[in-house]
């Protein structure tokens, strides 16, 4: 049984492991036995909350298929049992990040101190553009 939250668990049997050998170096213990772990977990025929569900399906991450089976992959541990729990741990983050809802944003308000200081600094460029202005001499005009 993997517990998801308080009322929510996955049952062993919806969730499928096999063992595979690893890939990579490792010497003789990688080519004789075989340690790493295929999870396969399909969304639609677990029983999972439709909400669930449904959010899990629509992660845009390359370990659900088209079909909609997690597909996870664990072979960083030396022993099979470790590669299991890795494999399970990894399912149970994945599917408490699909429910998680996103915090909602809330619109900032600018400070008024920084109103002001924007204020300040566009008049100082106007000022400054205008000094730029064409220089003439009064005194010719007297």
């Amino acid at each position: 049984m993997l517990q998801i939250s308080n009322t929510v668990s996955v049952p062993e049997p919806e969730i499928e492991m096999s063992a595979v050998r690893s890939q990579g170096a490792g010497g003789q213990n990688v080519n004789k036995v075989s340690t790493a772990i295929h999870l396969r977990f399909d969304i639609m025929a677990s029983s999972l909350p439709e909400p669930y569900k449904e959010r899990l399906l629509k992660l845009n991450d390359q370990r659900i298929t088209k079909e909609g089976v997690i597909v996870i992959k664990a072979q960083e541990h030396r022993s099979q049992e470790q590669n299991k729990e890795e494999a399970l741990q990894r399912l149970q983050e994945l599917i408490k990040r699909a429910v998680a809802l996103p915090k909602p944003r809330r619109k900032g308000k600018p400070t008024r101190s920084s109103q002001r200081k924007r204020l300040d600094s566009k008049t100082k460029r106007a000022q400054l553009k205008t000094m730029r202005g064409k220089v003439t001499d009064e005194r010719e005009h007297d």
